[in-house]
């Protein structure tokens, strides 16, 4: 089909056209000017989502905002939200609403849920791409009840996102306090064994007495090492051969020294009178008799130095006996205040433990009773809802438009359909299309309507 030919049908069918434009267009007005005024209030709400949070002092990172400002549209649009806005505005408590929900629903299910969704069929929420605003807009025909439920949706919207930020923190904070309570009484039974195991082995300080203990092992082992050397010195000694008069004792012993001074002397003294006197001569016997009681005094003090080697070695061995007791008690000690010292570390560690978990779920259960009692929203109304001048619907100059729009396409398909079902010759390619018959002429048109030419065959 050209264009021409689409013409030469519209203009055949122009009063199609014209009927089909008319109806729409009528019909459209009629309806427009029946249907009651509807007014639209609309409040904008800035959520500010990326303001740092007072206890916690978090930021919520860029990525995660979308997803944030659309979890809003959709809690503005909750029932929980709406069925508040009920409650708020007291419309259950209204005769004439309890009376169109009995004749709505039979008086079955909740009015304040029948409500809700009422309200919601004609509440719109609109988050901005650009910025953090969203705007809430409820229509209505009276436009001051229209203001009202938008304010109210914004201050049930704040009421119900203080709730979603308070609860949690409510629930944590009555199981932490739970959860103190049983901590507590962990770290006193902790306390308590480590406490009692003190007390009954008398310890006041495990580390202190340790390094006294091991000083005094210190100690042991070395007068060990010196009574072991003195033993094998004496017992070299006892057991040493040759004249008794030869060992070091009996050469260092001064008062055999002093008497074998004297019996020099003596002897000295004897030989000069010996060559004065006769071998009877009382002198020399005098003498000789002295003589004699020096060399017995020696023996006998030789004799008892001897004897006492042997007492020192008795002495010697009995003191390393003692020593090496004395060092084994108090490696033993040392190891028992060793294994004390472990067992209390085990205690003290406990200690540590519960109070590590009691003061952590001390800590929290503070943060959270603060955030449970907090009243601050990041959610603040940049614009109250006032009731609107203008009715936001219907709108009759776009309805008209749309309805002019509509009529002639409506039209230009009937007048299209008409003609597939009625084809007529209207110019000279359709009369080409038409097998078999030539066309011979063409005949001016002389009517009214000569703008046009009729094919004639």
């Amino acid at each position: 089909m050209s264009f021409q030919q689409f013409l030469l049908i519209l203009r055949a069918r122009l009063w199609l056209v014209l009927a089909t434009l008319a109806v729409v267009v009528g019909t459209t007005l009629a309806v427009s000017l029946i249907l009651p005024k509807q007014y639209t209030a609309e409040v904008a709400l800035v959520v500010d989502a990326k303001s740092a949070d007072p206890l916690l002092g978090g930021l919520l990172p860029a990525q995660m905002i979308p997803g944030y400002m659309a979890t809003q549209v959709d809690i503005i649009s909750s029932d929980r939200v709406a069925q508040r806005v009920v409650s708020l505005l007291k419309m259950d408590q209204s005769p004439v609403v309890q009376e169109q929900w009995r004749e709505d629903t039979d008086g079955e299910g909740s009015i304040k849920v029948w409500l809700a969704e009422l309200l919601k069929k004609k509440l719109d929420v609109k988050p901005s791409r650009e910025s953090n605003v969203i705007t809430i807009g409820y229509e209505g025909t009276d436009p001051g009840f229209a203001a009202g439920v938008a304010n109210t949706f914004a201050q049930a919207y704040i009421d119900v996102s203080l709730e979603l930020k308070v609860e949690p923190a409510r629930q944590y904070a009555k199981w932490f306090d739970g959860q103190t309570n049983s901590l507590r009484a962990d770290l006193e039974v902790a306390q308590k064994k480590l406490s009692e195991y003190q007390q009954e082995r008398g310890i006041i300080n495990t580390d202190e007495r340790l390094d006294v203990e091991t000083a005094r092992l210190a100690e042991l082992s070395t007068q060990l090492s010196m009574a072991q050397a003195q033993r094998v010195d004496s017992r070299s000694r006892q057991t040493q051969g040759g004249s008794a008069e030869s060992l070091p004792e009996v050469m260092q012993n001064g008062l055999i020294q002093s008497l074998k001074s004297d019996l020099s002397r003596q002897e000295a003294t004897r030989m000069q009178m010996a060559g004065r006197l006769g071998a009877n001569h009382p002198e020399l016997a005098r003498i000789d008799a002295e003589i004699s009681s020096l060399r017995d005094r020696i023996a006998t003090e030789t004799r008892r130095v001897v004897s006492s080697l042997g007492t020192t070695n008795r002495v010697n061995v009995q003191r390393v006996t003692e020593v090496e007791a004395a060092l084994e008690a108090q490696k033993q000690k040392i190891l028992d205040l060793k294994a004390q010292r472990d067992q209390i570390a085990v205690f003290q560690r406990d200690v540590e433990n519960a109070q590590r978990a009691y003061d952590l779920v001390t800590q929290r259960l503070a943060q959270t009773s603060l955030e449970s009692q907090t009243q601050q929203t990041n959610v603040v109304v940049l614009s109250p809802a006032v009731a609107p001048l203008k009715p936001s619907s219907p709108k009759v100059l776009l309805n008209t438009a749309l309805a002019v729009f509509l009529g002639m396409l409506l039209g230009v398909g009937a007048a299209l359909l008409l003609e597939l079902m009625d084809q007529r010759v209207r110019g000279e390619e359709d009369l080409s299309l038409l097998d078999g018959v030539p066309m011979l002429g063409t005949i001016p048109a002389t009517g009214k309507t000569g703008a046009f030419r009729h094919a004639a065959a």
